[in-house]
């Protein structure tokens, strides 16, 4: 018995000794690998001219709280595009004017109306049918009111449809229930998926909740982009109101606009098309940065190339094939 128990002791010792050595290995890798990610982290954030997240700015390209101003919650953002400043300019200065005193001319007529000719100041009514120069008036008015409106809204329509020019930069933003891809085929075709972070995420960058994601939509401020939309499932529709962009993002179909913006910054938008249970969770995130900035973003991202280097490639290859045929 005495020779069992012993030799069940030395089996257990030599089986634990056994899983200690396989472990260890192990072990050493997992050191090394954690030790790799701190150089690599290190050199993240040590390399000079890399990409950093820019930080949003308050009250820019993101809506307005009623609790911090009543009067910018009720009214379009501030507009970082040309199309969109020329729109908020017809916006304030022709449709807003007109519709406050077509409605204040209304009012007052219908007020004068009541005290004239009612019942106790006028019990004789009046049996007139016709008066030639009102019905001009009503007519001939509201035709120059519209032809006002008319001249800038059909300046606009068209300036929205303007062709993007042939360097423009491509992004194509591809709608997903519920999240967002943008490829960029300009710089290597790679794309980069957007969620939206949860409120604890938002908040920890200083962010509003809804609208911020994991992985924004970086683009170069000042240069025409050529935005295009399409979708993998449902229709669903890109949206970033500072920057007065809306387009259908349709499965099947390729959709095309120019878009330039004016200045760096953060812009909020979100899917405007209902598209589901999470329609709601499918914000977008638009980066503009200086171009400079922006190429090194690209530099860091997997697959990403900028077109001179595709365009020295091309040369070198070429170079090389002529080289191998006069040889």
């Amino acid at each position: 018995m005495g020779h069992m128990t012993g030799r069940v002791k030395l089996a257990l010792a030599a089986l634990l000794a056994a899983i200690m050595i396989a472990m260890a290995p192990q072990a050493a890798m997992a050191q090394e690998t954690e030790a790799a990610a701190e150089t690599v982290a290190e050199e993240v954030t040590t390399t000079p001219g890399g990409y950093t997240p820019m930080a949003p700015t308050e009250g820019k390209g993101m809506p307005t709280a009623y609790e911090d101003d009543p009067l910018a919650s009720m009214t379009f953002q501030d507009q970082y595009s040309a199309d969109g400043k020329f729109a908020l300019w017809m916006h304030d200065r022709i449709l807003m004017p007109i519709i406050t005193v077509i409605s204040i001319f209304v009012l007052l007529l219908l007020l004068y109306v009541v005290v004239r000719y009612n019942r106790r100041t006028n019990p004789v009514p009046s049996k007139t049918t016709h008066n030639t120069l009102i019905e001009v008036v009503w007519t001939v008015v509201p035709v120059i009111i519209l032809v006002i409106i008319a001249v800038p809204s059909i300046s606009l329509l068209a300036r929205q449809y303007e062709t993007p020019p042939e360097d423009a930069i491509t992004v194509k933003a591809i709608g997903y229930q519920w999240y967002w891809g943008y490829e960029y085929p300009d710089h290597g075709g790679f794309e980069v998926i957007s969620n939206m972070q949860t409120e604890e995420e938002a908040a920890a960058n200083g962010e509003p909740y809804l609208l911020a994601v994991d992985n924004r939509m970086v683009v170069p401020a000042g240069v025409p982009l050529r935005i295009q939309t399409t979708a993998a499932d449902v229709i669903h529709a890109f949206s970033v109101p500072a920057l007065w962009f809306k387009m259908d993002a349709v499965p099947g179909r390729l959709n095309e606009s120019l878009l330039t913006i004016e200045e760096p910054g953060v812009y909020y938008g979100q899917c405007s098309e209902l598209c589901g249970a999470r329609h709601g969770y499918m914000p977008i995130t638009v980066e503009a940065l200086p171009m400079d900035q922006f190429e090194a973003w690209v530099a860091e991202q997997p697959g990403g190339s900028l077109p001179s280097d595709e365009t020295a490639a091309d040369d070198s290859a070429a170079d090389t094939a002529d080289a191998d045929a006069g040889e």
